[in-house]
């Protein structure tokens, strides 16, 4: 049996990728982990694959703090090496981030081949530094080429879990009623900006009968403080798929995890991207997004100003639901989704790394 290192931390766009991946291969494979503690794959990980952790943080430093970062590297890449030939890996995947670079470095002392998977429209400062070393850079959005041309780059499409390719259910627990359903989604990490620009806006969409489920993530001070029949907050949800797939409308970071799972359903959004996102990445996947017709930008602003809610009113009045008049544009969106969805990226990828196995 071939063994795999997967390379994947942090946030929902690095871990759910690899583990639809790793699901695909784990019948052939023998799968391992590289995470870092404390993070979400340790919660994520451990009950299907074995998890080795190792500490390892951002690359940018200025002054003595350099000598540190670098310390930390090779002490890291050191493990990885170490660990790559205790268990005699046959090949390393790894989703991008700052756990890339060790797992990358690694695997070129050991000699073995390297897939590493780059889901955002802007590439990370890992895959634009190392990408080149890797036998090939998968790419999630056709645009993120253009800024790595030194890499061999293949357009594969994002993974999503399996559960966003079947028809769910609407959870039981989602607020009853014919008014149209909003779903409210920061991100595995939450969003305290964009939670605060819906509480505001929020009350007179449930008023009209419009109904809510808001995943506030965690950390929120105002986590279930607003109290309404038609409004369901929670910390995490597990059911996402069964959500997505029956909601009018979401509102939502511009991650590409989030933005791939809409894609999936067809689900029209409206994306808020996270204003200091490294690199501007959420801008520029919210961007493609647009491009394509599937979504409406709307920038972080003050919870007193208007813009979201002229925004979710333009687009619930377009559905007729509200008004009883006007143009789908929820419609058209929801075509622009699907243009934006990729259901095959997982087999893709798995495709990759057998042929360098």
């Amino acid at each position: 049996m071939h063994r795999l290192l997967i390379a994947a931390s942090g946030t929902g766009g690095h871990i759910f990728p690899a583990l639809a991946v790793a699901e695909e291969l784990s019948a052939s494979w023998q799968v391992h982990w590289l995470g870092v503690p404390d993070r979400m794959e340790t919660k994520l990980v451990p009950e299907k694959y074995h998890l080795v952790q190792i500490r390892v943080g951002g690359l940018q430093a200025s002054g003595l703090r350099k000598f540190f970062v670098l310390f930390k590297l090779l002490f890291s890449t050191f493990r990885v090496w170490t660990f790559l030939r205790k268990e005699h890996i046959n090949a390393v995947f790894t989703t991008g981030g700052y756990i890339a670079a060790p797992a990358i470095l690694g695997a070129m002392f050991c000699g073995l081949p390297v897939i590493l998977h780059e889901s955002n429209a802007m590439p990370g400062k890992v895959t634009r530094l190392m990408g080149r070393f890797c036998q090939i850079v998968a790419i999630g959005f056709p645009i993120a080429a253009k800024q790595i041309p030194q890499c061999k780059v293949l357009f594969t499409g994002n993974p999503v879990r399996k559960e966003f390719n079947i028809s769910q259910k609407l959870p039981a627990w989602v607020p009853i009623g014919e008014g149209p359903l909003i779903i409210v989604m920061g991100g595995s990490q939450g969003a305290l900006g964009l939670n605060r620009m819906v509480r505001a806006v929020m009350p007179y969409f449930l008023d009209k009968g419009c109904r809510v489920v808001h995943l506030t993530g965690c950390n929120d001070p105002d986590f279930q403080k607003n109290r309404h029949p038609n409004l369901v907050e929670k910390l995490f949800c597990d059911e996402i798929a069964g959500l997505l797939q029956h909601a009018d409308l979401a509102i939502s970071r511009a991650g590409s995890g989030a933005l791939c799972e809409l894609a999936a359903c067809g689900t029209p959004a409206i994306l808020v991207p996270y204003p200091e996102s490294a690199d501007q990445h959420q801008e520029i996947n919210a961007g493609f997004a647009a491009s394509l017709g599937a979504a409406v930008v709307v920038h972080q602003h003050q919870p007193d100003e208007q813009t979201l809610g002229d925004t979710i009113f333009r687009l619930l009045d377009s559905r007729l639901l509200l008004t009883g008049k006007g143009h789908d544009w929820l419609l058209d969106m929801k075509e622009g989704m699907q243009r934006l969805a990729f259901k095959n990226a997982d087999q893709a990828l798995v495709q990759l790394i057998e042929s360098f196995s």
